[in-house]
């Protein structure tokens, strides 16, 4: 794969030591409704204490059936997980993901060549993975490569908003919200990215700050 441009489309910052989660559907106006809209973001420890797991989720409130079915990632777009060791807020490390064809290539954890809002794809990272993007409807399709663990496909959105009782609250008639609430997001999909790997490629210890964003096509 050559070496492409890619200008930011949309972030979402966080903070980790073992959880950061952030969301965001659909309010940006630049990405609203389009394939480069970040819904949520996650990082956290995972089930071998020795990884950590980032995730990125794109096009939110995909319908079930059709709607998911004909979704895919948009081959114009890099999805970009930005690490800071340092404490600057400057990324040192990224792990870059971009489809094919029906598979999700993803490169890194590696330095970037540049830092800010443009990157080229690390298509020379001595760690890459490739995974076919599971179809919706099957298991999920899980490729590892030298310790380094990724998914890419549909997936029923995770994040819980009871907007209508947001609204209420917002609007003076509740003051609260009801425990457990109604899901807006129930029977939504996103189209999801999953990429876990060793504590010991990232380096340094204790908080890191991470951040993802997507990346247009120049």
């Amino acid at each position: 794969m050559k070496k492409t441009k890619f200008l930011i489309a949309t972030a979402i910052l966080g903070i980790a030591t073992f959880v950061a989660i952030a969301a965001d559907h659909i309010d940006a106006p630049a990405v609203a409704g389009g394939t480069s809209d970040i819904t949520d973001f996650y990082a956290f420890q995972g089930e071998n204490t020795s990884n950590i797991a980032f995730v990125a989720n794109v096009q939110g409130l995909l319908g079930s059936g059709s709607a998911t079915q004909n979704a895919a990632f948009d081959e114009n777009v890099l999805i970009e997980f930005n690490i800071d060791t340092t404490g600057d807020n400057v990324e040192d490390l990224v792990i870059q993901a971009v489809a094919r064809d029906g598979k999700m290539y993803v490169f890194g954890p590696v330095a970037p060549s540049q830092t800010g809002l443009n990157s080229s794809i690390a298509s020379n990272a001595a760690n890459q993975v490739v995974v076919d993007i599971t179809p919706y409807g099957q298991n999920a399709i899980v490729e590892t490569s030298g310790g380094i663990m990724a998914f890419a496909g549909p997936r029923d959105d995770p994040f819980f908003m009871d907007f209508n009782r947001y609204g209420a609250i917002i609007g003076g008639v509740e003051t609260e919200f009801a425990n457990p609430g109604t899901d807006t997001f129930a029977g939504s999909n996103v189209m999801s990215l999953v990429v876990e790997v060793p504590k010991s490629m990232i380096g340094g210890s204790g908080t890191i700050n991470t951040w993802v964003e997507s990346k247009r096509k120049q």
